[in-house]
């Protein structure tokens, strides 16, 4: 096991009516702005939790994070937030909202420009923020790091800071979402999950284990949320399975890959894919081109998750690669590019821009743009 530092500040406040409790939970003498999404939330009663919540506060609102928080949405909200001499945020949403206003956190403490804020990777500083969360997937409630797109020239690239210092997860919040939500969030979890575990053999017994349990639980429970997306149980697994997945606990001492998540925001940045649904297509692409370099993790895998047992070694491996594809297809996922209309132009664009950046992914620091490209190739 490598060495690490540990340390989750995030108080996550989970539960049903736990919302309520937001007046408690936010010091009483900041300037608060509220940030939201495009406006589900005046449509599932979550926008008038919040309001009634903070009764008695005063408060402003930002509106209109997208889907992909946009930089250029967000410069909006940083001159506000610095007009209004705002020190003190709490996102209302999904992991894009909360992502965004981690940028405005620290757009508002900096004076500079949002954007070189994310091309350096890291904030070096932060207003104090929170988050309700509404759609579980990218565990952004309870880990310090976001992504960005800019509109402008379709890039999409993360960046680290601070953490939240609560979060709010209301599990009766999710039975408003669509089943395309649903689907994306738990393969964007499931997909945490692999970036962590789908690396490096005999590393930590412990962290395999925890990762295990999470995997197994979300193909578990996944079916049965299909057939019942309101009952309390099965959403409350759901939740804390994708904040569980990416909020440090599974990756201490452990090599990580994160190449199909680096693949997949390109997907997003050019073609608008939602950010579950590009990982559903690029991860069984990213198991079969390094299938070798994770050999042994990948015999482990397909044992412990899929109960593979009999067959050669090759043939156990390609199995666990075909039921992973499996599990995203049985959340009514595509899982090829072609299903997509995305061909040969797009891989060569993100082949470009890996090189161009002298980047490479993967717990072995080997997915350059060449072996993206490859990567991509098998999605097809």
């Amino acid at each position: 096991m490598k060495n690490f530092i540990f340390q989750n500040p995030t108080k996550l406040v989970f539960g049903k009516r736990q919302i309520s409790r937001l007046n408690e939970l936010i010091p009483a003498d900041v300037n608060l702005m509220v940030t939201y999404g495009g406006g589900s939330v005046t449509k599932n009663g979550i926008h008038e939790q919040v309001k009634t919540a903070l009764k008695g506060r005063k408060y402003i609102e930002f509106w209109g994070i997208e889907a992909n928080p946009h930089v250029e949405t967000l410069r909006r909200a940083i001159d506000l937030g610095k007009s209004e001499n705002i020190n003190y945020l709490l996102a209302v949403g999904g992991g894009s909202v909360l992502d965004g206003t981690k940028l405005v956190a620290a757009g508002i403490a900096s004076d500079e420009d949002a954007w070189d804020i994310v091309l350096r990777g890291f904030a070096e500083k932060q207003i104090p923020y929170a988050s309700v969360m509404t759609v579980p997937a990218t565990g952004s409630e309870m880990n310090s790091g976001a992504v960005i797109t800019r509109a402008e020239s379709k890039e999409k690239l993360p960046f680290g800071g601070a953490y939240p210092q609560f979060s709010i997860l209301d599990p009766e919040v999710t039975y408003s979402l669509s089943e395309h939500q649903v689907a994306c969030g738990l393969a964007d979890a499931f997909t945490h999950v692999l970036e962590q575990y789908l690396t490096t053999s005999n590393q930590s017994r412990l962290m395999d284990r925890w990762a295990e349990g999470i995997l197994l639980s979300v193909i578990e429970i996944a079916p049965q949320i299909k057939e019942n997306p309101r009952n309390y149980d099965l959403m409350a697994d759901y939740m804390l399975a994708a904040t569980m997945a990416l909020n440090d606990f599974i990756r201490m001492g452990v090599s990580q890959d994160w190449a199909t998540h680096m693949i997949g925001h390109e997907l997003t940045a050019l073609h608008g894919t939602t950010h579950g649904h590009s990982l559903a297509i690029v991860m069984p692409g990213t198991m079969r081109v390094l299938k070798e370099q994770k050999h042994d993790k990948l015999l482990q895998y397909g044992e412990r998750v899929f109960q593979i047992t009999e067959g050669t070694e090759q043939e156990r491996i390609d199995k666990a690669i075909e039921k992973t594809e499996e599990f995203y297809r049985s959340l009514g996922l595509t899982t090829r590019l072609s299903e997509e209309n995305i061909g040969e132009e797009t891989i060569e664009i993100i082949r470009k821009r890996f090189n161009e950046r002298g980047i490479a992914y993967g717990e072995k620091r080997n997915v350059t743009g060449d072996v993206a490209r490859e990567i991509l190739r098998r999605c097809l």
